[in-house]
């Protein structure tokens, strides 16, 4: 009986790790048909949020229905209980790659990103698909290191959201206020992208600890 039942807490941790590769794909493909003005690239990421909302819907039900019949407690319920707001992260996840997505139609055949600001998106897409790439080793491990690591990703991903900005108010810009519009919004879904990936090694941190805190915080509650 208890092996059947770790099998079906392994398939739920199966489930997450599995909504990290597919989120992880959506906002690379993103990006590419953000910068290249890919209007069949974009049109595929959005159709493909369906995936990830119905990977979601099964694992909440799964996870309900473990709760109800097997009345878990101590790891095995923060488990339960961390996967379903996991799932919520990553779920939002697929919709902030959809918004990039989204962002690539509504302006092509021209790209939404000015030519002197494309090496920042890109950078911004290579760390949010790091993050996301750590987040499922992170899940998959309950690997509260690289949770500490996650969060130091997410530091340099701000830097880069700081460094949209200083472009958007320096004297030299001149794009018009739609561009501006359009390169706000746009890093504004990579900066929180990157932060509802660490949320999930937060979630990950009391999992394995019991203990809320920042991951920065966590040496001391592994030691």
């Amino acid at each position: 009986m208890r092996d059947r039942f770790e099998g079906e807490l392994q398939a739920v941790t199966d489930q997450l790790v599995e909504m990290t590769r597919l989120v992880g794909s959506a906002m690379n493909r993103a990006t590419t048909a953000l910068l290249d003005a890919d209007i069949t690239l974009a049109e595929s990421v959005i159709g493909a949020d369906e995936r990830i909302d119905s990977l979601q819907v099964a694992l909440e039900e799964h996870a309900v229905t473990l709760l109800a019949r097997e009345s878990p407690v101590a790891t095995d319920l923060r488990l339960l209980v961390t996967a379903l707001r996991m799932s919520a992260d990553l779920e939002r996840m697929g919709d902030l790659a959809r918004h990039v997505a989204k962002l690539a139609r509504l302006r092509y055949p021209a790209s939404a990103i000015p030519p002197e600001l494309r090496a920042t998106i890109l950078q911004m897409g290579q760390v949010a698909e790091r993050a996301v790439a750590k987040a499922g080793s992170i899940i998959a491990g309950r690997d509260v290191e690289a949770a500490v690591q996650l969060e130091t990703d997410d530091d340099e991903m701000d830097r880069l959201h700081r460094g949209l900005f200083t472009t958007l108010l320096s004297d030299d810009w001149d794009y018009g206020i739609e561009a501006a519009v359009d390169v706000t919004l746009c890093g504004r879904y990579y900066e929180r992208f990157a932060d509802h990936a660490v949320s999930v090694a937060r979630r990950v941190v009391f999992l394995v600890t019991g203990e809320r805190s920042s991951v920065r915080d966590t040496t001391t509650l592994t030691s």
